[in-house]
């Protein structure tokens, strides 16, 4: 069994390929095996992918292509997780880059958590400027949740649901299950706070391992209906998996799930707003936006009207 599962979903991105993987295989730890699934792709990633078998072999990883019919991000990841066998899994975008020695200094830190998380730093393409990194310290003997209640709610660059700032025991995501959502924009979200819940054992490392692109046309840059829309079916679906919990304080994920609902109509139109509002579990909005006087303000507002939250947001009351 492999120490690493490096898993790579890729789609289109011809242009970076040859930079995110040289980026695994400059890593001083080769105790790990990379899994590309090749999702659909219509340019030449595919050809790209199989060009680099004999380098991966030169460096001693096993490495596996997957090509399938287009199934989407979520799609991608859930086949390289049935597919891998590492004691410890790490999902890397293709158009990001680890540094040289992330897989050495995740091990050092290792000691059989079911997550060890660390730090990133954004880039910006069209400036070709790095963001600095959020300031992390490090953490241990935490529980999943209390890890999730300490984070969930910072402001930071590179969002905390983002899964490539985590290594993960799949012995543990096995056991609970845990997968990603097909069909849908906003998996993370769903999955980050699954994720955290059922871990029982956490570290936190303030070390910069992950180079994450901010370029146009990625999937986070643009932002449409779908996406507006798939924000609130996360909502209402992590309020109907949570409110159940008596187990655990909800006030943080509360708070994160009202920022999903509002955020849905920060943006838009009479139309897309009469589409949007149908999606909303009123019930489950009405109760997660109860622990702060704002959010229950945004709550009001919204249900009178989306045009009326837009202009309060803008005036900044």
């Amino acid at each position: 069994m492999p120490r690493f599962s490096i898993l790579i979903p890729v789609y289109n991105v011809e242009r970076y390929l040859d930079s995110c993987l040289q980026s695994v295989l400059r890593q001083s730890l080769t105790d790990c095996e990379v899994i590309v699934v090749d999702d659909g792709s219509t340019d030449g990633s595919g050809d790209m992918l199989e060009g680099f078998r004999e380098a991966f072999a030169q460096r001693g990883m096993a490495y596996t292509i997957i090509h399938q019919d287009n199934q989407g991000l979520s799609g991608a990841r859930n086949t390289a997780l049935e597919h891998c066998r590492g004691e410890y899994i790490l999902f890397l975008d293709s158009d990001d880059m680890l540094h040289p020695d992330a897989l050495a200094r995740i091990d050092s830190h290792l000691h059989g958590e079911d997550m060890l998380c660390f730090n990133g730093q954004r880039f910006h393409e069209e400036t070709g400027m790095y963001e600095p990194p959020e300031n992390l310290v490090r953490e241990t003997g935490l529980s999943g949740w209390q890890y999730y209640c300490s984070h969930a709610l910072e402001k930071r660059n590179f969002a905390f649901v983002c899964v490539v700032l985590r290594c993960y025991r799949r012995a543990y995501l096995m056991e609970c299950g845990l997968c990603f959502r097909e069909g849908i924009y906003h998996e993370d979200n769903l999955f980050t706070p699954q994720a955290c819940y059922y871990a029982k054992s956490v570290t936190v490392i303030p070390d910069v391992l992950y180079d994450y692109r901010v370029r146009p046309g990625s999937i986070m840059t643009n932002v449409n209906p779908a996406k507006r829309a798939d924000m609130i079916r996360v909502a209402n679906e992590l309020y109907t998996l949570f409110s159940t919990h008596t187990d655990i304080d909800l006030t943080v994920l509360y708070r994160a799930l009202t920022h999903h609902y509002q955020v849905a109509f920060e943006d838009g139109n009479h139309e897309g707003d009469r589409q949007l509002l149908v999606l909303v579990d009123w019930n489950a909005y009405h109760t997660v936006s109860r622990t702060k006087v704002r959010h229950r303000l945004g709550y009001a507002t919204i249900r009178i009207s989306p045009r009326l939250f837009r202009l309060i947001l803008k005036i900044g009351l």
